[in-house]
């Protein structure tokens, strides 16, 4: 015979001690000293969303070494426009992950 399980508020309840997933790895990358890493890959892999896809269309090439934000544009107008926002690029990334993280940008 099978036994039938049933959802109900009791036993959907956390057990004392128990953390959400989302918790879980925040505790990881805290303990790893790897958020800096974690938010730097996030910049690179959602530039697109970050800046809108008609910047991130016209980026050839982005990465970060040590607190600069590295970009490369095959429009050399676009460039120039994103060189007089600079400060609210590095404030708009640094928004979106929480942490400061750009100090500078770097146009290629």
């Amino acid at each position: 015979m099978s036994k039938v399980y049933q959802y109900n508020k009791e036993n959907a309840r956390r057990k004392t001690g128990t953390s959400s997933l989302k918790d879980a790895i925040e505790d990881m990358l805290e303990l790893y000293k790897i958020r800096s890493k974690f938010n730097e890959t996030y910049i690179v892999a959602y530039w697109e969303k970050i800046m809108g896809s008609p910047i991130a269309s016209r980026t050839t090439q982005i990465y970060i070494n040590d607190g600069k934000l590295f970009i490369q544009l095959d429009s050399a107008p676009l460039r120039n426009e994103l060189l007089m926002a600079k400060n609210k690029i590095i404030e708009l990334i640094n928004k979106e992950v929480g942490e400061k993280i750009i100090q500078d940008v770097v146009f290629l």
